[in-house]
């Protein structure tokens, strides 16, 4: 790295309404000689993305002139490909969007802006490199599903498809799940109406006939460590045997098991053996057709209550609805005769399983909306109908049936904590790690603010500095972004899918298993590259540590969200490459700020802060710094610019890659600059966390919160730091999110510090 030798040059695009709205000489000027920055040139054009600019720049490149071409034009966040083909390192001004589609054209304010734009672009260029890649040796794509039900299946097939080497693990003696007991299933394929044969036999067919599929019944995994391409496994059978194998990715396909029945007892489980779970009913179906219990004789009227309680709620999700109406029609195709009665407080028939819904009300099946208020032993019901306003008695019913939710097997319930799985972690990993709190670090049973601790064993034992469970949000659900990365893990190349990550109808758990290898196989794919595979896709930078000054004091391997850093023997962090994401997490975290990449460290962004131009206390122009996330607050900015919201220009904004990554450093740097004001821009945090690396925005306030001590220490208003949680659908909001700090930066008054 310290062998690149810097040429840069500056690209002043005046296009798009840019040389119409700020003076493009004196702007070039100040390139060239107002700045203590030298450049090999600096040129003009119409436009630098296409035609001759282009052209000219890729001749600049091509002729060794230039490795480092600093842009100032549109948004960073556009004309992505088209530059990258340049073959330099390419650092953009935001000059568009930021500047003249937020500013009055001609202005003294607005020129100043585009100037401080790009002496911030050429400041990250001199503090910055084109990021070398970590040497990637040995990657094996050889994808490892722990799950033989019909998710699991589905995932070894669809990625032996690909020409995937597979192993599927399987606890049990049997492949299958709880799905190959099921004799009918709902539609999942046009004409999306009509009981369809069960499909897990073939599934289960298909697998043993593939020869890259490699199958382990009574299996299950007792360690999981190394990363990404690879990740090395030790797996143990029933007969006690230790296999250990090197896989790429990781697919966790475990199903789920039934809701306890015991909280089903005020529905009156329990009290009639004619009162069933969905579960129970489906045995009965496919063994001798659906018979009563008590008399083995055909139900001639039943009714299946959809529960709606609370607890029950978050596992059940639209399934047990989908569920119900399914037995419902089996019970009258069974017997025409029959008469079925489903009791709801909500009914969930999403997307094609309305016209199944339709097909069961054709069946003459009865659809009730009311509160179960009590079932008695008589199998009598009374029901809070919400359609007459009155409770109604149900009797002469000769079969219930109780819909049952899809809890998680998030954990292997059949293996305690306790057991062999966990001898190996390392001293200071607590095996009994609970359900993690969002924002926070994985707690154990020990720990005051901790939950119960997880119950049974971990499915993968991870050997990582943060313990041997897969994180886990409420209700036991893998955790991951649900709407960016819907089967993402907190551990980078481990994929869940099926009823471990929601509940949902085998026909989703199929489609959900072809989503989660396709992320595995991009995951494998990208540890060949040696990149990130998300979120910053193809990223080549990682973190390195200034070990010479590292004090050992673990905030780095504690605070990474993806457990991507170990300890070595001298308790000195260690990377594992591949699990990074490249979100500069531990970066923030450092306190001797030893951690930094190629094109993204503490002194960089510190002399960012320091190219602003600072009008003194005289020119009565304050200015606020604005740390920006490049995943949602940027965008909302770049779209609030698109739609032409006008913008208080005593804006800066510097992009960071998660507000994890920001630093008290950078707060002091800036005031001690003489900026007025310091806004931080990021995703939404707590249960529902929008943040692209899950806890940045919480930690970024966490810190943020003993940043009255620094501001104190310089003697200034606590004010003048503000933390806001911005997402990248509120473009029509930020502009005034910036502009009222700005006015209550107005009122403090001007920073004391300004020269």
């Amino acid at each position: 790295m310290s062998d690149f030798e810097k040429k840069p040059g500056v690209y002043l695009c005046e296009g798009c309404g840019i040389s119409e709205a700020i003076d493009m000489d004196e702007l070039e000027e100040d390139v060239t000689g107002g700045f203590d920055f030298s450049v090999s040139h600096c040129r003009r054009a119409a436009s630098f993305c296409t035609g001759e600019g282009m052209e000219q720049l890729k001749k600049d490149v091509a002729g060794g002139e230039v490795n480092q071409a600093i842009i100032a034009g549109c948004s960073p966040r556009v004309m992505t490909r088209e530059f990258d083909e340049v073959g330099a390192q390419i650092i953009r001004a935001n000059l568009r969007e930021q500047v003249i589609w937020t500013q009055p054209a001609g202005t003294e304010d607005t020129l100043m802006f585009a100037k401080d734009n790009v002496r911030m672009a050429m400041a990250q260029a001199e503090n910055s490199t084109p990021p070398t890649p970590h040497e990637s040796t040995m990657v094996s794509c050889k994808l490892l599903v722990v799950g033989g039900g019909v998710t699991g299946l589905s995932a070894a097939l669809e990625a032996a498809k690909t020409g995937a080497e597979v192993v599927l693990v399987e606890k049990s003696d049997h492949l299958g799940g709880w799905a190959a007991k099921w004799s009918k299933v709902s539609p999942h394929r046009p004409p999306y109406r009509g009981l369809q044969d069960n499909p897990v036999p073939g599934l289960i067919a298909e697998v043993e006939a593939n020869d890259a599929i490699t199958v382990k019944t009574d299996t299950i995994v007792t360690s999981t460590g190394g990363m990404p391409g690879k990740f090395t496994v030790k797996t143990t059978n029933a007969g006690g045997e230790d296999e250990w194998d090197v896989f790429g990715a990781i697919v966790v396909a475990t199903g789920w098991r039934p809701y306890d029945t015991a909280k089903l007892e005020y529905l009156g489980f329990g009290k009639n053996d004619d009162i069933i779970t969905d579960i129970e009913f489906e045995e009965l179906a496919a063994n001798g057709g659906i018979k009563r219990k008590s008399d083995g004789k055909a139900p001639e009227i039943a009714a299946f209550i959809i529960t709606s309680d609370p607890d029950i709620m978050p596992y059940s999700s639209g399934v047990s609805s989908v569920v119900a109406i399914k037995q419902a029609q089996m019970l009258v195709d069974a017997n025409p005769d029959a008469m079925a009665y489903v009791i709801y407080e909500e009914l969930r028939a999403h997307g094609t399983t309305e016209d199944f819904y339709r097909e069961a009300q054709e069946k003459g099946v009865i659809f009730q909306k009311g509160t179960v208020k009590s079932v008695g032993d008589d199998l009598a019901i009374t029901v809070e109908d919400d359609l007459l306003g009155q409770e109604v008695s149900m009797t002469g019913l000769d079969m219930i049936v109780l819909t049952t939710g899809m809890v998680p097997n998030s954990t292997n319930p059949d293996i305690e904590a306790s057991d062999k799985g966990n001898s190996q972690l390392k001293d200071d990993i607590n095996p009994t790690a609970s359900f993690a709190k969002p924002g926070l670090e994985v707690l154990t049973q020990n720990d005051d603010e901790g939950e119960p601790a997880q119950p049974g064993g971990p499915l993968l034992n991870l050997q990582y500095r943060q313990g041997p469970h897969i994180p886990v949000l409420a209700n036991g659900f893998t955790d991951s972004h649900y709407i960016c990365f819907p089967y993402e893990t907190r551990r980078t190349g481990i994929y869940t899918c099926g009823p471990v990550r929601r509940a949902m109808t085998i026909g989703e758990a199929r489609e959900d298993a072809q989503g989660a290898v396709l992320k595995a196989i991009q995951s494998m794919r990208a540890s060949e590259e040696s990149s990130a595979v998300h979120p910053r896709a193809g990223d080549l930078s990682f973190p390195k540590f200034g070990l010479d000054i590292c004090t050992k004091c673990r905030r780095c391997t504690v605070e990474c969200p993806f457990g991507a850093i170990d300890e070595d023997e001298q308790d000195y962090p260690i990377l594992n490459p591949t699990r990074c994401r490249r979100c500069g997490t531990c970066m923030g975290a450092c306190p001797v700020r030893t951690i930094s990449f190629d094109n993204y460290s503490p002194v960089m962004v510190s002399e960012m802060i320091g190219a602003v131009e600072m009008p003194d206390e005289f020119e009565e122009k304050p200015r606020i710094l604005v740390f920006a996330c490049e995943n949602d607050a940027y965008p909302a900015l770049d779209m609030a610019g698109i739609n032409r919201q006008q913008m208080n220009s005593m804006m800066r904004f510097i992009p960071v890659r998660c507000l994890g990554s920001v630093t008290l450093l950078w707060i002091s740097t800036a005031l001690e600059k003489g900026y007025d004001g310091v806004m931080l821009m990021g995703c939404k945090s707590g249960d529902d966390y929008q943040c692209h690396f899950v806890k940045g925005s919480a930690m970024a306030t966490e810190r943020m919160a003993k940043v009255g001590e620094t501001l104190q220490s310089l003697m200034l208003e606590e004010e003048r730091v503000k933390v806001e949680e911005v997402s990248i659908a509120d473009s029509s909001r930020i502009t005034g999110l910036l502009n009222d700090f700005g006015t209550e930066i107005e009122g403090i008054g001007l920073n004391p510090f300004k020269m």
